[in-house]
C-alpha cells in the first residue's frame, strides 16, 4: 500500500504559478504510475497529468497543456506538478495518485489517492 500526502496548494492570483508536491510513503514510489487530478465544486474529478515510473512519458489534459508540467524525484519519493499561468477555472481541490497499469487519465486506474490540496485562483 501506498500513503500519498499533497502538499503546496493555496491561493494565488490569476497569471500566478504555484508548485504542488506529493510524498508518497509504503512501497516503493518508482514501481507506480503517477497522476494529477482535480475536482471543483459541483464538477467531476477531472483528469490533469500522468506520468510512468521514470518520468520519461507524461501525458496532460487539454485543459492545463502548456500551462502545467508534471515530474517526479524516485530518491524522494516526491510527486510534482507546476501550475504555471493559472486561471480563475483552475480552482479545485487538487489530488495526487498512484497506480500500477499504465499511464492512464481514468480515476479507475489508480488504486491510492491523497487527501487533496486546495488551490485558489482569484481573477
Amino acid at each position: 500500500q501506498v500513503q500519498l500526502v499533497e502538499s503546496g496548494g493555496g491561493l494565488v492570483q490569476a497569471g500566478g504559478s504555484l508548485r504542488l508536491s506529493c510524498a508518497a510513503s509504503g512501497r516503493t514510489f518508482s514501481n507506480y504510475y503517477m497522476g494529477w487530478f482535480r475536482q471543483a465544486p459541483g464538477k467531476e474529478r477531472e483528469f490533469v497529468a500522468t506520468i510512468n515510473w521514470s518520468g520519461s512519458n507524461t501525458y496532460y489534459g487539454e485543459s492545463v497543456k502548456g500551462r502545467f508540467t508534471i515530474s517526479r524525484d524516485n530518491a524522494k519519493n516526491t510527486l510534482y506538478l507546476q501550475l504555471n499561468s493559472l486561471k480563475a477555472e483552475d480552482t479545485a481541490v487538487y489530488y495526487c495518485a498512484a497506480g500500477t497499469n499504465r499511464l492512464s487519465s481514468r480515476t479507475y486506474d489508480y488504486a491510492y489517492w491523497g487527501q487533496g490540496t486546495q488551490v485558489t485562483v482569484s481573477s
